[in-house]
């Protein structure tokens, strides 16, 4: 694999109605964008890493969560730059407010010649899919879509 593939975990649960967990982006960019910035939990896949294990790695990393089989996958999208994205979707129930996730450091404020921690995520929420879809990065909506089919059909 490269650094043109990434592989996450869409979690969803049923609480009368479908929801699912995404994810907000931390960071000084991202601090005040919310509509259509969230995303599933997700990096990148090493080389010869097999999808499933680079997602579930990631989910882990990111959040401190376990994710559990049986795992549906679900077709890949592609990112604007050209990325693409494997998500496979998994029935759970974590707890918001346990997130523990990974940091980064960059230069903040730029040019500033400081380094500065930031989490790869600030926070997880459970949405229902109507909300979701306003969330959500909009390349990773078909994740959405073709979820809720499978989950219909089953």
């Amino acid at each position: 694999m490269s650094k043109d593939v990434s592989a996450g975990i869409l979690s969803f649960r049923r609480r009368g109605e479908l929801e699912v967990l995404l994810a907000h982006p931390g960071g000084p960019y991202w601090a005040k964008k919310d509509a259509g910035a969230w995303t599933i939990p997700k990096g990148l896949v090493d080389p010869g890493e097999e999808l499933l294990a680079a997602a579930l790695r990631e989910f882990t990393e990111e959040t401190r969560f376990a994710a559990r089989a049986p795992f549906i996958p679900l077709a890949p999208v592609k990112q604007k730059g050209g990325k693409v994205v494997h998500a496979f979707a998994c029935e759970g129930d974590f707890d918001p407010r346990a997130l523990v996730g990974n940091t980064f450091e960059i230069e903040w404020p730029p040019k500033s010649g400081k380094r500065k921690s930031f989490p790869e995520i600030d926070r997880v929420a459970w949405f229902r899919l109507d909300a979701a879809r306003e969330k959500l990065l909009t390349y990773q909506l078909p994740f959405l879509e073709e979820l809720e089919s499978i989950l219909k059909q089953s």
